[in-house]
């Protein structure tokens, strides 16, 4: 584990690891915040139901759970909008996530396959694996904070045959910072972050609505936009980003005609090519249904506070 961890320090990565057994663990804390109606049924039957907590058929004998922080930026995207350049963000954990998860993938193959161990993806909640495991800890505002990285990554986990050879496996824990800070909470325009309870209320999200298909409610007001996919309030105020807030890097450009036509797409039509290998260097095809509505609520909103 020493050498994996070296090779992983080596890129910049941290790590945590525990044993297999602790999947019915991993489970019970989602299942058991259903049961308790901590979780909202409509997001959890969208967002919380694809985890498998048991090993894959590939892996049948997998001893150990790995969970990998890989440090993100934020990633520009500059669109062309009457003739005037609109830079919008997309925060950490969206771009490049198959490219981070097979980085990931290549380490750890490469450091145990000659050990005569295997690894395989895992599909788990993995903020809750991180914190569990001792790689991070829970924000305010329910987000894996990891030393040196603050929320300015993404997690990615792997199942493998290897013996655990240690863990620190704990309940959840909020950051001690936390404590006597509020400023996730009153920078959420939605409230979903609120002060009589540790879980947050993820169906008032904006990330949840902004990432499904249809209509934003009516309750969500239109200058709470401020990122193309997810949401960035809570985070940007946290005092532990204060190293990382201002970390953004440019990805693609997007002309006035592309951006008439994302606009102007309509969900389960294909894009244009061109539109489409952008997106896929992005890795956000998976959101290309709900791209113009929120480049058309950010864009919107724009244009709102320059006329006024």
């Amino acid at each position: 584990m020493q050498e994996l961890r070296c090779r992983l320090g080596e890129k910049g990565y941290q790590s945590g690891i525990a044993s297999v057994e602790h999947l019915r663990d991993l489970q019970d804390g989602i299942e058991g915040s259903r049961a308790r109606e901590l979780l909202n049924e409509e997001f959890y039957q969208e967002r919380l139901t694809y985890f498998s907590f048991r090993p894959p058929e590939i892996l049948p004998n997998a001893k150990s759970l790995i969970v990998v922080a890989v440090p993100q930026p934020k990633i520009r995207i500059v669109f062309t909008w009457h003739r005037e350049v609109r830079p919008v963000i997309i925060p950490p954990t969206y771009v490049a996530y198959r490219e981070a998860n097979k980085r990931v993938d290549d380490i750890l193959s490469s450091v145990l396959n000659p050990e005569g161990y295997h690894v395989a993806q895992a599909s788990l909640p993995v903020k809750l694996l991180a914190v569990r495991s001792g790689l991070g800890d829970y924000g305010r505002n329910n987000i894996c904070y990891v030393p040196g990285m603050g929320s300015f990554h993404r997690l990615v986990a792997f199942f493998t045959d290897m013996p655990c050879p240690e863990e620190s496996w704990r309940q959840p824990q909020m950051m001690e910072s936390c404590e006597k800070c509020q400023a996730c909470l009153h920078s959420c325009p939605t409230s979903a972050i609120i002060p009589d309870r540790f879980l947050i209320r993820a169906e008032r999200c904006i990330t949840f609505h902004n990432e499904r298909v249809g209509d934003f409610p009516a309750w969500i007001d239109p200058s709470w936009h401020n990122c193309l996919v997810g949401c960035l309030r809570c985070q940007m105020v946290c005092p532990q980003n204060a190293d990382f807030r201002e970390w953004v890097e440019g990805a693609e450009m997007f002309s006035e005609e592309e951006t008439t036509l994302m606009l102007k797409h309509v969900p389960s039509d294909p894009f244009p090519p061109e539109i489409v290998r952008k997106l896929g260097r992005l890795d956000l095809l998976e959101y290309s249904d709900v791209l113009g509505r929120n480049l058309d609520a950010l864009l919107s909103r724009e244009e709102s506070k320059q006329s006024t």
